[in-house]
């Protein structure tokens, strides 16, 4: 069967608890861990400053043209840090950063920011290339499919945990990602970038957790690079990712 909590070392369903009340914003601020921080913040300044005109986003978006015939390499970063005008959809988004990838990183990977750094980067590898390949779909900003990516993750970590979409309808956290792309649709957002988030996050787990828990081989391990990489920008030194093979999880 398709046992759930392996991407961390310990057992146990937990729900997401980073948007719990704080002694005060700063102090909220200042507890998130470093990698969501960041993204939250670059992707909450980007919408703050295109709001007001000091932020250009045709010099953000992902178009390949230019990033391989003028050499625009930053817009394969950028694209991911923008998630849209202040909006509702856009104040779900950032929910999302702070709830399920604020538990990813604090929890599934504690210890482990390199790990968790791998995977974002893994998942953004998968989502890039996807115009250059597939010239019908053209998404200018693929900040929304890795949060959904990161949503996704949550649940197969955490699929039994009692969630709801804005408290009305509750569901198990495994079917959280399709009941939210489905209160997409209702209001008449594009599917596409969700369900490629989706895609982006299966194919990690795919490879993470069911591979070598099915027997075969671990083919995701991070590089030495990034753990230097990691430990230069954070001071943090990650704890080796814990060894799934033979491992009986069951709950």
């Amino acid at each position: 069967s398709d046992r759930p909590g392996r991407l961390r070392g310990s057992r146990g369903t937990r729900t997401p608890d980073a948007m719990a009340p704080a002694a005060s914003p700063s102090d909220w601020y200042n507890s998130l861990p470093p990698v969501c921080k960041a993204w939250g913040t670059a992707c909450f300044a980007c919408t703050l400053f295109s709001q007001f005109g000091l932020v250009d986003l045709r010099n953000l978006y992902l178009n390949w043209a230019l990033v391989s015939g003028k050499f625009q390499v930053w817009r394969l970063l950028t694209n991911f840090c923008f998630l849209g005008k202040f909006s509702f959809p856009f104040l779900m988004r950032m929910m999302m950063i702070a709830r399920y990838g604020v538990f990813l990183e604090q929890h599934t990977f504690a210890g482990r920011i390199a790990d968790f750094v791998w995977m974002v980067m893994l998942c953004v590898l998968v989502l890039v290339p996807i115009p250059a390949l597939v010239p019908s779909i053209q998404i200018p900003f693929f900040g929304p499919s890795l949060v959904f990516t990161l949503l996704y993750l949550w649940s197969r970590e955490n699929p039994n945990a009692n969630t709801s979409i804005m408290g009305m309808i509750t569901m198990k956290a495994f079917y959280l990602p399709w009941g939210m792309l489905g209160m997409g649709l209702v209001m008449g957002q594009d599917p596409v970038p969700d369900l490629l988030g989706i895609v982006a996050g299966h194919l990690y787990y795919f490879l993470a957790v069911l591979h070598p828990r099915a027997g075969g081989a671990r083919l995701i391990r991070t590089p030495d690079w990034v753990r230097g990489l990691c430990y230069r920008a954070f001071g943090v030194r990650s704890a080796p990712a814990p060894s799934y093979r033979g491992r009986d999880d069951a709950r």
